[in-house]
């Protein structure tokens, strides 16, 4: 597990290979970025330790994982609370704080706002979104509160950090917004590709060369992503949304499928579930073509046969009879049905 070094005599803290040479007596390590800005060091500008993936301690028990999980996945955005997480996982917060202390050395609403932070400092170097829109889209639930939080893990206001941006940061988008995605040492886009090939649903996701695209929904409109490679730590994520806001949680989603801080998954269980019900099938591709097209919405004019993003469990449960209709069993019916009403 790498740490992350901070100066005591500069306030500082540094990921793992950065040039720095401090003296030793004056250094601290820490296993998590947000464990050294929860002790009041800031991230370094050198090697700016909040474009590279963090992942976790390999001792942190399931319940700190489950718990972090929830909290990429917005637990504690939109006025989520510590108690409500705890309680989702059944823990008094106080064992859960007590947990992250231990093992992380932050608490969960610690760790939730270097994520946002560190996530909307990549928005300021990378794109030309106004401080607005990367504040929703960072997840915070106002102007006032994201200029606080930058402030206090960073030390400079937002505009600010923009203006510090190096001049290679920005990413010219020929549509859509592009970023970096962080990815851990020694990942393999190649093999990674090569998974989510033999995986594809059919519409909704496809490989052309080197780049992966997929289209989502969002609030019910289309949206399309798109990823490829890049040198260095990176991949190239460029995103084709309706609006901004929530931005945060499709990024995390997207390195979620990718695996860029582990294994590569799925994009919700729904679609992972679906999958697996109908992989067994000699004819799995024709019939979940069907399934799409039938009860996704349709997303017209894109690249790579895709033309609809992957059905709602919603949609879906009500849709029983229809089930029958296009291809599925009997007993695959019933369990997709199960699956979208749970």
């Amino acid at each position: 597990m790498p740490t992350y070094s901070a100066v005591v005599t500069t306030g500082i803290y540094c990921r793992p290979g950065c040039s720095a040479r401090p003296l030793a007596r004056n250094v601290l390590t820490f296993e998590h970025p947000a464990a050294a800005e929860a002790a009041g060091f800031r991230a370094c500008h050198r090697c700016r330790p909040y474009r590279v993936a963090a992942p976790l301690p390999a001792t942190a028990p399931e319940l700190v994982c489950e718990a972090v999980q929830q909290i990429i996945s917005g637990a504690l955005d939109d006025g989520g609370t510590e108690a409500a997480l705890a309680d989702r996982i059944g823990l008094s917060s106080r064992h859960l704080r007590r947990l992250f202390r231990a093992h992380l050395g932050v608490t969960p609403d610690q760790l939730a706002r270097s994520r946002r932070a560190h996530f909307a400092r990549r928005l300021l170097d990378d794109t030309d979104l106004t401080v607005l829109d990367v504040a929703f889209a960072s997840g915070f639930g106002s102007l006032r509160q994201f200029n606080r939080t930058m402030r206090e893990v960073f030390r400079e206001a937002p505009t600010d950090l923009r203006n510090r941006r190096h001049r290679a940061d920005r990413l010219a988008a020929d549509g859509g917004l592009t970023l970096r995605l962080p990815v851990v040492p020694g990942y393999n886009w190649a093999t990674v590709r090569g998974f989510l090939t033999v995986r594809l649903v059919p519409g909704v996701e496809a490989i052309d060369g080197v780049t992966y695209r997929r289209t989502i929904s969002v609030a019910g409109a289309p949206g399309l992503l798109e990823v490829s490679p890049c040198s260095g730590d990176f991949l190239l994520l460029r995103v084709h949304l309706p609006y901004w806001e929530g931005l945060i949680h499709i990024v995390e989603r997207v390195g979620q499928v990718l695996g860029t801080g582990g294994l590569p998954g799925a994009w919700d269980s729904f679609e992972a579930g679906v999958w697996a019900i109908l992989a067994a099938r000699p004819d799995r591709d024709l019939v979940l073509t069907g399934f799409v097209s039938a009860l996704g919405t349709a997303v017209p004019g894109l690249p790579g046969g895709l033309t609809h993003a992957f059905p709602d469990p919603g949609t879906v449960a009500a849709a029983s009879v229809q089930l029958g209709r296009l291809g599925l069993s009997a007993a695959e019916a019933e369990e997709v049905q199960a699956l979208a009403g749970s």
